[in-house]
């Protein structure tokens, strides 16, 4: 008699390997930033932590 599938195991899987698609896209991703900035050609540095200080804090 064949075994029923694993459906939670399957499911697993294909979260891990969509996970390591994930890490591997940004990665190059940031790579690419890496290179654009030692070359100079990346003009303005990430401002958002500049943009959230003048805002007051909700919570």
């Amino acid at each position: 008699m064949a075994r029923p599938p694993n459906y939670g195991q399957q499911r697993a899987e294909v979260s891990r390997s969509k996970q390591a698609k994930k890490e591997a896209k940004q990665r190059e991703r940031d790579e690419a930033v890496a290179k654009r900035k030692a070359a100079g050609l990346d003009p303005e540095p990430d401002t958002d932590a500049d943009s959230t200080a003048d805002k007051p804090h909700r919570g």
